[in-house]
C-alpha cells in the first residue's frame, strides 16, 4: 500500500460541503489538507450549461446512478437516485434552485441537537458569509461571497398565469423566498453566473486550487476509514483509497472530515465498521463502534407530478419541437446565455399550506412549461405543463444499508415514500390544491386539462394511491447521520458534527440533518460546511 502523505485534515468528498471546507481550512497557512474525490475535474461542458442536468443525471461520468430498492408506496417502483460523482458534487448536475428554508427548521435542529447555535437567527449570518446575491447586501442577503445568487434569465406567460392563479387562491406573490419566512408564489433564484450554472467547485475550490497547503486527488475510491482501538476508545487515524491502479493510505493528524453525502457517508461509515454493530458483523465486518442510527432517518421530498395539457400557450413542447425549434433555442444561448437552455429544471416556485391548520407551509411547488412521462424521456407532443409539488416536512424515514463489504456494491437505499398516513393525507391535499390553483379564474384563457394523474381520482384513499403512481424522487436525501443529543441512541453525531464515540471524526454534508429543510436542500448543506469550518477552526486553538 502507497503512503500518500499526513495530512492535519483529509476531506473525503469534493462535493457541495467538500470545497468550501478546503476553501476555509487552507486559508490557514499553517494547515495542510488532502481533499479526495471519487471521479474527475468538472470539466464536462454540460455540466455548465443550465440545460445540461439532462446530459448528467444518469451519466456515470457525473452520477453515482443510484436506484432506490422497490418502494411500496410508489406502487413497487424503483427510482434513479442521482448523486453527483465529480468535483462540485450534487451542485454540478442539480436544479440550481437557492433555497435555505424555513426559520423553523433551524429553531428545531437547536431544540433537538440542544445547541442554539443552530437556531435560525445564528445561522443566517452563515447563510449570508458565502453569499453574492444579485440585489446586493441586505439585512437577509450577503454581497461579495463565492456563492453566486441570480434571477432567471427567462419567464413564460403559463407560469404568470399560474401564479396569478396561485395569488387568487391565497398564495401570495413575493419577491423573495429566503428571509425566514417562504410562503408565497414567486420565479426561484438560481445559482448561476451570467446564464452559466455555479458549481462549488468554480465558487470555492478553482480559486484555491494552486494553494501550496491544498493537495486534490481526483480518481480515488474510499474503501474505508482506518479506526484504531486504545483505551480511551475508537479513534479515526486516516482513510484507505484506491486510485491510479494503486492502494494507498493517508494519515489525518487531527482529523478526518467525511462529506461524501446522505448516501455515500453512512455507506462509508458502515463499511468501516462504525454502525449498527449486528449488521456489520452479519456481513463480516468487525464492529469498531456501535452507532445504530447509521443509513436511518433517510428522508427526501416526493413530487407528485402533475401535468396540464394546455391551449394557446407557449411551452417548451412546442418551442423544441423539431430541428428548427431546437436550432433557435441554441442559438439564443450561444449568443446572450438565455432562453430554455438557460433554464433551471423548475422555474416558478410556490410555498404554501396544505390545510389550514398546519402552522406553516408544507408544501413546495416547482412548476415547469414542459412535460414528459418521466425523467429522460422525450417531451410530450402536445403542448403542457407540471405542476410538481412535494410535502415538505414527510413523517416517513427509510435508510441506507450496506448490502456487502465491497466497498464498490451499491448500498440498499429505502426512502420507504408515503409509508405514513399523514403523508398519504398531505398527498391528497396537495393533489387537491393543485387543481383548485388550476382552476382558477387566471388559467382560463388556457382551457388546463388534467393529463396526470386524471380526474378520475377524487377521494383522498384515491388520490394517495395516484399519488404513488406519479411521485418521484426530487433529489434531496438527507439524514441518514443525523445530528443529535449525546443521550440519543439513534444520533450519529453531536451539535459539532462529531461521530459520537469515534475520536477524530466528523461528518459534514446533508446527511447530519435531523430533519429535512423546507425546500431544496444544496445551500443549507453549504451552510453547514460553514458552521462546520468554523467549529473545527476553534478546537484547533483550544
Amino acid at each position: 500500500m502507497e503512503s500518500a502523505g499526513e495530512y492535519d485534515y483529509i476531506i473525503v468528498g469534493a462535493g457541495t460541503s467538500g470545497c468550501l471546507l478546503a476553501n476555509r481550512l487552507t486559508r490557514n497557512k499553517n494547515v495542510n489538507v488532502l481533499l479526495i474525490e471519487a471521479c474527475g475535474k468538472d470539466d464536462y461542458l454540460w455540466i455548465h450549461i443550465p440545460v445540461g442536468y439532462l446530459h448528467c443525471i444518469g451519466n456515470p461520468r457525473t452520477d453515482w446512478l443510484f436506484k432506490t430498492e422497490p418502494d411500496a408506496g410508489l406502487g413497487g417502483r424503483s427510482l434513479i437516485y442521482p448523486r453527483g460523482k465529480v468535483l462540485g458534487g450534487s451542485s454540478s448536475i442539480n436544479g440550481m434552485i437557492y433555497m435555505r428554508g424555513q426559520s423553523g427548521d433551524y429553531d428545531r435542529w437547536a431544540e433537538l441537537t440542544g445547541d442554539p447555535s443552530w437556531a435560525w437567527d445564528q445561522v443566517l449570518p452563515l447563510f449570508m458569509k458565502s453569499e453574492d446575491h444579485h440585489g446586493g447586501a441586505s439585512a437577509t442577503h450577503g454581497s461579495g461571497g463565492e456563492w453566486r445568487v441570480e434571477k432567471q434569465r427567462l419567464s413564460w406567460q403559463i407560469l404568470d398565469a399560474f401564479r396569478d392563479a396561485a395569488d387568487q387562491v391565497g398564495i401570495r406573490k413575493v419577491d423573495d423566498f429566503n428571509g425566514g419566512d417562504n410562503a408565497g408564489c414567486a420565479y426561484f433564484e438560481v445559482n448561476q453566473k451570467r446564464g452559466i450554472r455555479w458549481n462549488t467547485a468554480k465558487a470555492f475550490l478553482r480559486p484555491i486550487a494552486a494553494r501550496s497547503n491544498l493537495t486534490i486527488m481526483t480518481g480515488c475510491h474510499v474503501e474505508r476509514l482506518i479506526i484504531e482501538q486504545s483505551e480511551q476508545g475508537p479513534a479515526c487515524r486516516g482513510v484507505e483509497f484506491t486510485g491510479g491502479g494503486k492502494s494507498w493510505r493517508a494519515d489525518a493528524k487531527r482529523e478526518t472530515l467525511l462529506a461524501a453525502g446522505s448516501i455515500g457517508s453512512p455507506q462509508i461509515l458502515q463499511l468501516s465498521g462504525i454502525g449498527p454493530a449486528a449488521a456489520l458483523h452479519s456481513l463480516g465486518i468487525t464492529p469498531q463502534a456501535d452507532r445504530p442510527g447509521v443509513g436511518e432517518n433517510l428522508q427526501d421530498h416526493l413530487q407528485l407530478r402533475m401535468i396540464y395539457k394546455v391551449n394557446n400557450a407557449k411551452t417548451l413542447n412546442t418551442s423544441a419541437a423539431g430541428w428548427f425549434g431546437k436550432m433557435k433555442i441554441g442559438i439564443e444561448y450561444t449568443l446572450m446565455q438565455s432562453g430554455p437552455m438557460s433554464m433551471a429544471p423548475s422555474q416558478l416556485g410556490a410555498f404554501a399550506k396544505s390545510d389550514p391548520s398546519q402552522p406553516s407551509a408544507n408544501l413546495q411547488y416547482h412548476v415547469q412549461p414542459l412535460s414528459l412521462e418521466k425523467f429522460g424521456d422525450p417531451l410530450h407532443a402536445f403542448s403542457a405543463f407540471t405542476a410538481s409539488v412535494c410535502n415538505l416536512r414527510p413523517t416517513s424515514r427509510g435508510h441506507v444499508r450496506i448490502a456487502s463489504k465491497d466497498s464498490y456494491a451499491a448500498p440498499k437505499i429505502s426512502p420507504n415514500y408515503l409509508s405514513t398516513p399523514e403523508d398519504r393525507k398531505t398527498a391528497a391535499d396537495a393533489l387537491n390544491l393543485t387543481r383548485r390553483i388550476v382552476a382558477a379564474p387566471a388559467m382560463a384563457k388556457y382551457a388546463p386539462e388534467e393529463f396526470k394523474p386524471g380526474v378520475h381520482f377524487r377521494t383522498d384513499e384515491e388520490l394517495a394511491e395516484a399519488a404513488g403512481q406519479i411521485g418521484t424522487t426530487i433529489f434531496h436525501p438527507v439524514g441518514t447521520c443525523k445530528m443529535g443529543k449525546k443521550d440519543d441512541p439513534m444520533a450519529v453525531v453531536d451539535s459539532e458534527l462529531r461521530v459520537i464515540g469515534v475520536a477524530g471524526l466528523r461528518v459534514i454534508d446533508a446527511s447530519v440533518m435531523p430533519n429535512i429543510t423546507s425546500g431544496n436542500t444544496n445551500s443549507p448543506t453549504l451552510m453547514i460546511a460553514e458552521k462546520a469550518a468554523a467549529l473545527i477552526s476553534a478546537a484547533r486553538t483550544e
